[in-house]
């Protein structure tokens, strides 16, 4: 699996702060409405850009965090906007600490956009990317491919990136190809560094060119450790959940992804509850990114 360096902090041996949570992130009361500085009006629809004064979305719609040493782990459930009732139930059984990422093909997304922001939920847009089967196994439309030229795939990509606002960042949706390949993926990269974007690796093909490409475009970088429910069901959920936390007690943090599945919902919302008793604070995405910008 990919490995990211945790975040660069400073402070005293006991307490560290990496940045004033109250100094760019949005109010809770109003993080389901758009900073129109950071929107583009564009003929895709509303896409994310860095505004005039160099804040960037990731900077803006990022969820807060104590900033305190210990065991961190960041949670991202994905496939938000497929089903209705799955998504209205991740929305409200996950607490707010876990990170919500949007199918590319969802419906309904800017309805469950607000609610997922309203909830506390930082929030990540997944893109999808050519797998190594590919079209026998099929992201959908507009799928940005390794035979596409770049001006093709940002076509796409912009397609994608207008569906929301208010995420942070991208994540892969398949992809084990695309992410291989480095003509592919730079034009990708590139893109989500100008717009203050970052990239998040769900950690599936150990070939993704993800953790150089990303930093190298100026677009912070997180790449998760473990998928928490390649079987699903609970005992195995539960047995993937703790591997994390193994990690992130011998290495300060870890990164699990996984789907907005009955069976995951439930059980990773029960595990947080218990693992904050043990001391793991539970973080947004945006906590463990490699950020250059940073």
């Amino acid at each position: 699996m990919l490995r990211v360096e945790p975040p660069r902090v400073e402070g005293s041996p006991s307490v560290v702060v990496i940045r004033d949570p109250s100094a760019l992130t949005q109010d809770f009361r109003t993080a389901h409405m758009p900073d129109r500085a950071l929107v583009e009006d564009s003929e895709y629809g509303p896409l994310p850009m860095r505004a005039a004064d160099g804040r960037r979305p990731f900077d803006v719609y990022s969820r807060p965090w104590s900033g305190a040493r210990g065991a961190r782990i960041a949670i991202v459930i994905g496939g938000l906007g497929l089903s209705q009732t799955g998504t209205q139930s991740a929305i409200e059984t996950l607490p707010g600490e876990v990170t919500l990422a949007f199918a590319p093909h969802g419906n309904s997304l800017d309805r469950w956009m607000q609610a997922a922001r309203r909830g506390g939920h930082e929030i990540i847009l997944q893109i999808p990317l050519e797998p190594f089967d590919y079209p026998q196994v099929d992201p959908g439309r507009d799928t940005l491919t390794v035979s596409a030229d770049p001006a093709e795939n940002t076509d796409r990509l912009l397609r994608t990136l207008a569906r929301i606002t208010n995420y942070v960042g991208v994540m892969n949706y398949m992809g084990a190809r695309f992410t291989s390949d480095e003509a592919a993926m730079s034009p990708l990269m590139a893109e989500l560094g100008r717009r203050g974007l970052m990239f998040v690796d769900d950690g599936t093909s150990a070939r993704s060119l993800g953790d150089r490409l990303a930093p190298a475009n100026g677009a912070p970088f997180a790449a998760a450790h473990a998928t928490l429910d390649t079987r699903r069901d609970r005992a195995a959920i539960l047995e993937r959940l703790d591997d994390l936390e193994r990690t992130a007690r011998a290495q300060g943090f870890a990164i699990g992804t996984g789907s907005a599945f009955d069976t995951t919902v439930e059980t990773v919302a029960a595990w947080v509850t218990e693992a904050r008793r043990r001391g793991i604070e539970i973080v947004p995405i945006s906590a463990l990114a490699n950020d250059p910008g940073r």
